[in-house]
C-alpha cells in the first residue's frame, strides 16, 4: 500500500502549498481522493500515470478539495481516454461538472459515471474482489464524508515443501490458498493448515478530511493500519475548530488512540503558521506514532 500526498493544505493554493488531494496505490488500484486546484500538476511532478486513475473519491464540495476535478477531467479527454471514469462525491457534483463540460462545449470521449452520495450513515459505494471503499460520515460546514480503503483478507501461502510431501494435486493449489482441506492423491485429507501458511494481514486507510472533533468515526476506522485525519488548526487556535468545523492536531491524535490505529497521518493544515513542527509535538503528547503530510511526499506500508 503507498500513498503519495498531492496536496495537504486548507483553503487556497500558493506557490509552495496545495490544497487536499492524494493518490492511493492498494491491489493493482490507483485511487484519487480530493481533487484541489492544482492536481493534475502534482500527478505529472510525481510521475503518477493518469491512465491508472479510474476511481475518484470527492470528500466534499469545497474548492480546496475539487476545483481541480473539472480541469482533469479536461485533460482525459485531450488525452483521448477511452477507459471509463467513476466519480464517487456528494449530491450536487454531477450537476457542476457536467454544466462546466456543457458550456464549455467539451463532453468527454470515455465512459464518465457519478456516484453520488446522500447517506448520513457509513455505507460501501465500491467493491471487488480485493478492496472495499466505506463512507465515513464527517461534521463539516457542508455535507461532507470521509473514506475507509480496505483490503480484503490475502490468500493463504503455499507451503510447498509441505504440498510436495503431501502429494497433492496442483489442482487443488488454488482451494489451499483459499483456505480448504483437500484430498491428496491418495484420498486422504488433508489439512490446510499443515500445508500453508498465514497469509499477510490486510491493510487498511482511513482519510478523514474535513471534520470537527467527532467520536462517532471510531467505530468505522476501528483498527485501521492508517489514520490520514485533517488539523487544521493548533492548540492556540483550538477556538476556530467549532465554528470552521475544523480539528486540531491534539483532537487528531486522540481519535487515533481511541480507534487504536497503527499510525497517524496529519494534514490539511491551516497556512496561518510558519512550521509545522508544532503540529506533530502536540500529537505526539497523546498518540506516539505520527507523520506529518507533505506535498509529494509518498509513505509505504
Amino acid at each position: 500500500m503507498k500513498l503519495t500526498i498531492l496536496g495537504c493544505h486548507s483553503a487556497t493554493p500558493r506557490t509552495n502549498t496545495n490544497p487536499t488531494s492524494q493518490v492511493l496505490e492498494i491491489n493493482n488500484h490507483m485511487f484519487l481522493i480530493d481533487c484541489g486546484e492544482g492536481t493534475q500538476v502534482e500527478l505529472r511532478r510525481n510521475k503518477i500515470k493518469f491512465s491508472r486513475i479510474k476511481h475518484i473519491f470527492i470528500s466534499h464540495l469545497h474548492g480546496d478539495h475539487y476545483f481541480g476535478l473539472v480541469g482533469l477531467v479536461s485533460t482525459f479527454r485531450l488525452l483521448t481516454r477511452e477507459t471509463e471514469l467513476h466519480i464517487y462525491g456528494p449530491k450536487g457534483i454531477k450537476e457542476v461538472i457536467t454544466l462546466q463540460l456543457k458550456l464549455s462545449d467539451s463532453w468527454t470521449n470515455f465512459p464518465l459515471y457519478f456516484h453520488e452520495l446522500t447517506s448520513k450513515k457509513s455505507e460501501l459505494i465500491y467493491e471487488d474482489d480485493k478492496v472495499e471503499v466505506h463512507t465515513i460520515p464527517l461534521i463539516h460546514r457542508i455535507y461532507t464524508n470521509g473514506f475507509l480503503f480496505k483490503e480484503k483478507p490475502n490468500e493463504r501461502k503455499l507451503n510447498i515443501g509441505a504440498v510436495l510431501d503431501a502429494n497433492i494435486n496442483k489442482a487443488y493449489y488454488r482451494k489451499l490458498k483459499q483456505g480448504a482441506d483437500v484430498e491428496n492423491e491418495e484420498g486422504i485429507l488433508i489439512s490446510n493448515e499443515s500445508v500453508t501458511k498465514d497469509p499477510l494481514p490486510s491493510k487498511s486507510y482511513a482519510f478523514c478530511s474535513d471534520t470537527v472533533y467527532n467520536e462517532k468515526i471510531i467505530p468505522i476506522i476501528k483498527d485501521t493500519t492508517i489514520l490520514y485525519h485533517e488539523s487544521t488548526f493548533l492548540d492556540k487556535n483550538e477556538n476556530l475548530c467549532e465554528r470552521t468545523k475544523h480539528s486540531t492536531a491534539r483532537q487528531a491524535a486522540t481519535i487515533a488512540k481511541m480507534a487504536n490505529v497503527e499510525t497517524l497521518i496529519l494534514g490539511h493544515f491551516s497556512t496561518r503558521y510558519g512550521s509545522y513542527d508544532g503540529f506533530k509535538s502536540e500529537a505526539k503528547e497523546v498518540f506516539e506514532n505520527v507523520v506529518l503530510a507533505k506535498d509529494g511526499k509518498s509513505f509505504e506500508f
